[in-house]
């Protein structure tokens, strides 16, 4: 197999495969500064492992080469290592949380452990010396630990035990080196020290430590370590001291284990140091810790120091990683000078809490900075329009230029604390703006990063948005205070130079988008904004004066869902649109003049809705109607074919950054999309396959066929017969029911009747939904043919209701949330509205029905039609509409009694 055959350094010796998706991860930037670094080669080669957001990551740092480890859903929470480096472990939190055994000679994921524990996931892993075991807690309120051998095609842990809330949280557990069958894990205040055998699991806890243990302040507990020469254990405090352990009354493995608990004492509290110990390990034969102040200190088995290492510039440890093998023998072989020289001529990777990763040469005392990286958020992501560079700035006040072709570090600049919040660059690609979350806005020079200006500072709240018309004449931002502020670049005194022009509280909910574009008749600049207020408002830049920021327009358009992100639609047609994208999964196209909507489409549905979107750049000169969105959601990036048809093989998506995309950039070829994940750190680099996506699309079906696959049953299901028999009764409705003329068979209907198909079919659009339909289709051939369309044909029918209908059908739990927004507690703690106040608000709110509409309506939805009783079809008795809506209808109305006995709807729970 090719885990038998693989070999150390093999995994970067292949040659590079045919990228078979449309997005590949091509390069992640920044890494979990929480987890460890672990060193997996020896000598200079330094190949690194360590974990970006839910991806491990094996960087060959000389190679300037990366291997992905991919397979989590999830952030990773913890991962170990085995003794000789081969065999990598993986866990994650969250939802259908995995462990992951990876073999790192080869990248092949040699064990996958699913549900291990359900609850929450995996807080804290460990692999035995002897690599047959691991050891897993839990990461839910009641901790499992579990050990599992991991070489067995089994899904059940080989045995396991429950934790007891007052043990604390543990979240660091390791195995006894010279006893697979022992491992000791810690929390903050208690460590538990655990023996099994086969099938069963004993745990020996500790007492709690306290002040009047060792009459001492003992500290906060960091981490366990086995004694490589005792049947001792050690555990390292916050207050710089070391507990010692100590088994009152030791067994082995072979004997049957009766074990009591509290078996293990501490028998000495020894001070150490003042500083913190964050990182404590056992090392051949030397006892060695990491602390607050960057330091490391070699330990020999007595606790006498015997080297130390320091930085000033080194922040809080992490972790500490050794080679495997001394870099030369040492020179002297006595006793008394053998740990001493095995430590220094051991080389090591430190990482540090605050993102920073350093080789040490222990025969110099050198220490090599090899990774520095974001501390805090990285929120802000731009590329040059021009050249393959990407910006990208933190919360730390870190802005970092790359060159993404090279993938090399370029230039620098801290921002002292400033946190960077948005970066844009000019269409010329000689201005760099970034925005900050105290309101500033900075114009910097693309390369170098100093500032063209002085920073402005016009903003009430963090800048959240930030961009440069095309002609780079004006910049305009948008703020968490709902303001768009706009600068323009000026001459003064001979040159030229940027300043405030006006801002405008434009908005009463967050800004999602600002945007700028080029007037249809002229080169002048337009500048729009998009809020959660469902307002698209455009300015008049040229009217603008000094502190006066004119609106041009202002409209409305969304009626319930709520827009979430606005781009400039390709010219794919005669006509021009707008592109936005709602909470609803829907992206509609408006056209850039009279804002009206033209088309409604169904979007892509993948688990989140669309957040951003951009147009992904092309260099395709044989094709220039080929054109591609970049999207992402709450926590994937993905690509979308154009034009926007609801075609779901059209579009397709991964996971990029579990717990958040804050934002995402396009290369100014299209060839890549970089995302960056606010609180994980990391900038991914995806490189793009648009073949393997157009595959995608073909492989789909063509014209219909994509199409009935989303109707239930398909194109031979009962829906669709049902349909059919809708469409085509509607054909005899729009004839006249009871005519004897001559029938003209037609394989269309007249628009006015697509509400009634509509609503036989399921689906219930309020009135503003209904104009926008029939508008659609009314003059979706206007601009080409300046006509009319009258009527429709089924398969545009089909496209229509798919494309308007609710994404995932209808949901209780809206009908719930408008009736915690109505409604009020009654007596059972229930939320209901009163049957006045609801006919009420039908007759007064929103699209308010007409007494006599509303009469109408509730005698039939409550099984007595209008007609019963009188003279004709369309005469009823408004009092008796009445006393039927009193006897049947209850005077506290409930969500699921206003669904289920009023509106008869079938929704499930």
């Amino acid at each position: 197999s090719l885990v038998w055959a693989a070999r150390p350094g093999m995994l970067f010796q292949e040659d590079k495969q045919t990228r078979l998706h449309p997005l590949s991860l091509s390069w992640a930037l920044g890494y979990n500064s929480s987890l460890a670094v672990h060193s997996l080669v020896d000598g200079e080669d330094r190949v690194l492992l360590y974990v970006s957001s839910h991806t491990a990551v094996i960087h060959d740092m000389l190679g300037n080469r990366q291997y992905h480890l991919q397979g989590h859903t999830n952030v990773i929470s913890c991962l170990c290592v085995s003794e000789d480096r081969r065999w990598v472990a993986t866990a994650d939190r969250g939802p259908n949380a995995l462990i992951i055994v990876w073999d790192s000679f080869s990248g092949i994921p040699v064990r996958t452990i699913f549900d291990s524990h359900p609850e929450d996931g995996v807080s804290a892993i460990a692999i035995s010396q002897n690599v047959k075991y691991l050891a897993t807690i839990g990461a839910g309120k009641v901790q499992r630990v579990c050990v599992w051998k991991w070489t067995l095609p089994t899904e059940k842990p080989t045995c396991s035990t429950e934790l007891r809330p007052e043990f604390g949280h543990q979240d660091y557990v390791i195995f006894n080196p010279q006893n697979p069958n022992e491992f000791v894990s810690n929390s903050k205040t208690q460590v538990i020290f655990y023996l099994w055998v086969t099938s069963t699991q004993d745990e020996r806890t500790t007492s709690p430590l306290s002040l009047q243990t060792f009459n001492s302040v003992v500290g906060r507990f960091s981490q366990s370590v086995f004694h490589f020469n005792n049947s001792q254990a050690l555990t390292g405090t916050s207050a710089g001291k070391l507990v010692v352990w100590d088994t009152v009354s030791p067994c082995t493995p072979s004997k049957e284990l009766q074990v009591k608990p509290h078996s293990v004492k501490a028998t000495k509290l020894v001070p150490m140091q003042k500083d913190s110990l964050t990182v404590l390990m056992a090392f051949e034969s030397c006892i060695v810790t990491g602390d607050g102040k960057g330091q490391v200190k070699f330990y020999d088995g007595e606790l006498q120091l015997l080297a130390c290492y320091s930085h000033s510039k080194v922040g809080p440890i992490q972790s500490i990683s050794f080679c495997k093998t001394p870099l030369d023998p040492p020179a002297s072989s006595s006793d008394s000078s053998n740990s001493v020289s095995l430590t220094r001529n051991r080389n090591f990777i430190l990482s540090t809490s605050d993102a920073t990763v350093l080789r040490i040469a222990t025969d110099r005392a050198n220490f090599e900075k090899i990774m520095e990286e974001a501390k805090k958020a990285v929120n802000a992501v731009a590329c040059h329009p021009r050249q393959a560079l990407v910006a990208v700035g933190s919360h730390c006040g870190l802005l970092k230029l790359w060159d993404y072709q090279q993938t090399k570090y370029l230039v620098s600049r801290i921002f002292p604390e400033a946190s960077i919040q948005c970066l844009s660059y000019d269409p010329e690609g000689y201005f760099l703006a970034a925005g900050f979350t105290d309101g500033s806005v900075y114009i910097l020079d693309a390369i170098s990063l100093q500032s063209s200006c002085k920073e402005f500072k016009f903003s009430h709240g963090p800048v959240t948005h930030i961009g440069f018309s095309h002609d780079s004449e004006y910049l305009a931002t948008a703020d968490e205070k709902y303001a768009v502020t706009v600068y323009k670049r000026v001459l003064r005194n001979g040159s030229r130079c940027w300043e405030h022009l006006a801002g405008l509280h434009s908005h009463y909910k967050p800004i999602r988008s600002i945007l700028f574009g080029v007037q249809l008749d002229s080169n002048e600049p337009r500048l729009l904004s998009l809020g959660e207020d469902r307002q698209l408002v455009e300015y008049d830049l040229n009217s603008s004066s000094k502190d006066h920021l004119v609106v041009l327009h202002r409209d409305r358009i969304e009626q319930v869902a709520v827009p979430l992100c606005l781009a400039w639609y390709p010219q794919l047609s005669t006509e021009s649109f707008i592109l936005t994208a709602n909470n609803c999964y829907k992206m509609k196209l408006y056209n850039t003049t009279t804002k009206m909507c033209r088309k409604t489409l169904l979007g892509p549905t993948y688990g989140s809705p669309l957040e951003k979107i951009q147009i992904l750049p092309t260099t395709n000169t044989t094709d220039p109607q080929k054109c591609y969105l970049a999207y992402v959601t709450k926590d994937k990036v993905g690509l979308q074919i154009l034009p926007v048809d609801g075609n779901p093989h059209k579009s397709s998506a991964f996971i990029c950054h579990p717990d958040g995309v804050s934002d995402l950039a396009t290369s100014y070829d299209g060839c890549y999309i970089f995302t960056v994940g606010g609180s994980d750190r990391t900038v991914m680099k995806w490189e793009v396959n648009l073949n393997a996506l157009d595959a995608a699309a073909s492989l789909g079906g063509e014209d219909l066929i994509p199409f009935y696959d989303l109707l239930d049953g398909g194109k031979e299901g009962e829906f669709f017969r049902e349909l059919e028999d809708y469409f085509y009764y509607a054909q005899l409705r729009s004839h006249g029911i009871d005519t004897l003329e001559t029938r003209q068979v037609s394989t269309h209907i007249p628009l006015e009747e697509i509400p009634s198909v509509m609503r036989a079919m399921g689906f219930y659009p309020s009135e503003e939904k209904i104009e926008e339909m029939i508008n659609e289709v009314k003059f979706s051939k206007y601009v080409d043919t300046g006509e009319q369309v009258t009527k429709i044909n089924l398969g545009d029918f089909i496209k229509l209701y798919i494309n308007h209908r609710p994404a995932f059908g209808l949901s209780m739990k809206k009908i719930q949330q408008a009736f915690q927004v109505l409604g009020y507690d009654n007596e059972n703690g229930d939320k209901v509205i009163d049957r006045g106040d609801l006919l009420l608000l039908l007759q007064c709110r929103g699209e308010h029905m007409t007494e006599d509409e509303l009469a109408r309506c509730l005698t039939t939805l409550l099984g007595k039609h209008p007609g019963e009783g009188g003279s004709g079809p369309d005469t009823y008795d408004p009092l008796g509409a009445a006393a039927l809506t009193e006897e049947e209808i209850p005077a506290e109305i409930t969500a699921e009694i206003f669904a289920a006995d009023i509106l008869g709807l079938p929704v499930a729970e």
